[in-house]
């Protein structure tokens, strides 16, 4: 066996073959079940052509089919890749030639934007459709049906042998910028953003211990909360599997925080993994619901990974989930997990980090704890390749200093004297204000404190003194509203004053990817009064 990802996950299955893997609604499938599905479509993929090396776009809303997918085309040793379900046709069409896509597993939903692309992607030639209750049509494309493929398909484990070095390869958005691929190794990205098989204890050292943990460890039920098609929700499945655990998904399209509580108490789930206080604060006003309740007394833990658990929203839950913890992971599609969350100074995070994590000057060199010196958070030790077919961004986010490979995605953050790490934010994303650099996260924490405020995103806009000023752009909860006055006096109790907006713009519903991360672009055209772009037009 190796640091594989389908080797590791068979390991398991032969180890708990009869305990449930995935639970979606009324479907529930074992680690045997889910295996041999993904067995039988790894087949079905093969026999039409697909070989080691190729690139299957998954372009589902979350089921078990998503999860199968990824399995199956690391059976044969090609690289699934991640489709966000929102794209329009000509994000798809950009993010299908990038990623040089041979197939795609999709839902039969999206065929229509499907079949408008693919007649311009002659490599693009396999497809799988996943049925659905749209009644789309898909004749064109001259897909398979996913059920029927899976039924034709041999059941036989009798692949070529894998390899650590096979390709995981993770499309990320972020917050500005062109989607883009980060390119892992299986064996790297398990040990660096899988916990390392373990995610009760020191990393495992052979792959056969996979077995071992499987059927040793307490089994958790972990909840994933944003889309698989987002990184965070992947590797929280992928972990929870790993170790033996269930995986619960939600069935709604769309975030339901009732649904998940629901979820929580039918499944006894132990773990939820949410990104930010997109997805944490109307879980919180769930629970405060008049009449609401629900049996949360299994909950372990409550994490977010890729956007800030605000202390605020933390306060909201601690009132309902008095033994729960919360856990604020820092972690990014190209490092990997780097550090946990030790509370925060005013409205910045503070995060204890992991060895390989540290903070370099403008020289790439650490710096000195306790010295105010702002650099950017940088991850030695197993980290990605780089990114997929652009070798510019990979030089400039991936640096060799003495002999020694970073990775330096962009975050700003400082060293406090007892070694822990305040994270300012984005780089990409701050504002420079006669000269004063002020980190758009830091400003949203504080608006978000206010009582009439459900949700803040903040950008720079143009100023012919300053060269930029700070904007709000605001929603408030319903039936509240306050004055820009008196929303800017609170925020100048929680941070400096010229931190504070100069300005507030009222939107309806603040626009953030599926995931919960906000986008800035339509912050920025929203708050200046431009056109604004295809994103906001996108259903939410």
């Amino acid at each position: 066996m190796e640091f594989n990802l389908a080797d590791l996950f068979e390991c398991v299955a032969d180890a708990v073959p009869e305990r449930e893997a995935v639970v979606w609604g009324d479907r529930r499938l074992t680690f045997a079940q889910m295996d041999e599905r993904a067995t039988r479509l790894a087949h079905h993929l093969s026999a039409q052509g697909v070989k080691p090396g190729d690139h299957i776009g998954v372009y589902l809303y979350n089921c078990p089919e998503f999860l199968e997918a990824f399995l199956a085309a690391w059976k044969i040793r090609a690289v699934p890749v991640n489709i966000n379900f929102r794209y329009v046709e000509d994000e798809l069409r950009y993010l299908f030639t990038d990623a040089d896509l041979v197939g795609l597993v999709f839902h039969r939903e999206f065929a229509p934007r499907v079949q408008a692309v693919a007649p311009e992607l002659p490599s693009l030639r396999t497809f799988v459709v996943v049925d659905d209750d749209s009644g789309a049509a898909y004749a064109s494309l001259g897909a398979a049906e996913y059920e029927a493929a899976v039924a034709a398909a041999s059941p036989a484990r009798d692949f070529a042998p894998r390899s650590g070095d096979d390709l995981y390869l993770l499309y990320t958005g972020g917050t500005t910028g062109m989607p883009k691929g980060v390119m892992w190794r299986h064996e790297d990205v398990f040990f660096a953003g899988l916990q390392g098989g373990n995610p009760y204890g020191q990393d495992i050292e052979r792959p056969e211990q996979q077995a071992e943990i499987a059927r040793n460890s307490d089994v958790r039920v972990t909840l994933p909360a944003a889309p698989l098609m987002h990184g965070s929700g992947h590797w929280a499945s992928l972990i929870g599997l790993h170790a033996g655990g269930k995986v619960a998904l939600a069935t709604s399209r769309r975030f339901d925080a009732a649904e998940i509580w629901r979820i929580v108490e039918r499944e006894k789930v132990t773990i939820i993994s949410i990104v930010g206080d997109a997805m944490a604060r109307p879980m919180a006003e769930a629970l405060a619901e008049p009449g609401a309740s629900y049996d949360t007394s299994s909950l372990m833990v409550l994490t977010t990974g890729g956007a800030i658990f605000s202390e605020s929203v933390q306060e909201q839950l601690r009132q309902y989930l008095p033994k729960t913890v919360f856990i604020n992971a820092f972690g990014v599609s190209e490092a990997g997990h780097q550090g946990m969350g030790v509370g925060g100074s005013g409205a910045r995070p503070r995060f204890t980090v992991e060895a390989n994590t540290a903070v370099l000057d403008d020289n790439l060199r650490p710096v000195a704890p306790g010295s105010g010196v702002v650099g950017r958070l940088a991850r030695r030790g197993r980290m990605p390749l780089g990114y997929y077919k652009d070798a510019e961004k990979t030089a400039a986010t991936f640096v060799t200093v003495d002999g020694v490979r970073w990775v330096m995605p962009g975050d700003m953050a400082v060293v406090e004297a007892d070694g822990s790490v305040t994270l300012l934010g984005r780089g990409s994303i701050c504002i420079n204000s006669g000269g004063e650099k002020i980190y758009p996260e830091e400003v949203e924490e504080a608006l978000k404190s206010h009582p009439a405020i459900f949700d803040a995103v903040v950008v720079g806009v143009p100023d012919e003194r300053w060269g930029e000023r700070v904007a709000a752009v605001v929603q408030f909860r319903p039936g509240k509203s306050a004055a820009f006055d008196d929303v800017q006096a609170h925020v100048r109790t929680k941070i400096s004053g010229y931190k504070a907006p100069r300005e507030m713009h009222v939107a309806e519903q603040i626009v953030r990817s599926p995931t919960g991360k906000p986008d800035y672009r339509w912050a920025k055209a929203y708050a200046t009064g431009s056109a604004v772009p295809a994103p906001a037009a996108r259903e939410r």
